[in-house]
């Protein structure tokens, strides 16, 4: 067997492992909101991020400033996106100890600048995985956090968002599968205690989350696509003026 074919072989082999791994874990993921142009979800999704998320979780590729790019000033960014000791230019950074991190949680929190992109699989993008992710936690008083999660089952994380949604339980149904009787979930959940949002509005103040989460991974997308777009609108029209260019400078020669 040659290198080709081995590296070919290879390819398929971590293709289907993959695919495997994300068809047997957790449930089907939820389609995000992907509002990446819409200036007031993203700066509530920054708002819920530096309130809900930062605390544990740093973005240490993204600085404060660069929130201008969502419509914010300096004076904004200052009176609802920093603590005390913060400043303008600095890098999103948690405050939690991580020793203290890895004691609680088993592993140290993740950095997020990039959390989108990394988590895309073959249920959907990473943005339909994280708003999946956060509306699918549930209570389970064998786990050392109370909390567990249908979509990353096992979860080291507690819900950071459980005093807004409230909590919740999956409804499952019994069925028989191969000759034995499993417990399926069915889609559906049952509020246990109610939340500060309703579940209308907690699932936009998740999908304000996520867009955000999905916009720091890459703030230039937008720049990109419009630029992208001219760029294309450009050699349509070049490519007209070629061909009438090329009609007329042929057109006597026989």
């Amino acid at each position: 067997m040659n290198l080709w074919k081995k590296l070919l072989l290879g390819l398929a082999l971590a293709m289907n492992i993959a695919a495997a791994h994300a068809a047997g874990g957790g449930i089907a993921w939820d389609k995000a909101p992907g509002k990446l142009t819409d200036q007031a979800s993203l700066q509530n999704g920054a708002k819920i991020f530096v309130n809900y998320c930062l605390s544990c979780h740093s973005a240490t590729f993204m600085r404060y400033n660069r929130l201008r790019d969502l419509g914010l000033n300096d004076q904004q960014i200052k009176d609802n996106l920093l603590f005390t000791s913060d400043k303008v230019g600095d890098m999103m950074k948690s405050a939690i100890d991580p020793a203290q991190a890895k004691a609680w949680f088993g592993a140290n929190p993740p950095d997020l600048t990039l959390v989108a992109r990394s988590r895309a699989g073959a249920n959907g993008s990473g943005a339909d995985y994280l708003y999946t992710l956060l509306r699918s936690y549930y209570r389970d008083p064998v786990k050392p956090t109370g909390w567990n999660n249908l979509a990353f089952p096992n979860i080291g994380m507690p819900h950071p968002l459980w005093q807004l949604q409230g909590e919740r339980k999956p409804v499952y149904e019994t069925r028989e599968e191969h000759g034995h009787e499993v417990h399926a979930f069915t889609g559906r959940w049952e509020q246990v205690t109610a939340g500060a949002m309703t579940p209308q509005e907690y699932d936009t103040a998740v999908g304000d989350l996520v867009n955000f989460l999905q916009w720091m991974g890459e703030p230039a997308q937008n720049n990109r696509i419009a630029i992208g777009v001219w760029v294309l609108l450009f050699l349509l029209l070049f490519t007209l003026v070629a061909w009438r260019l090329n009609a007329a400078y042929w057109k006597d020669v026989k």
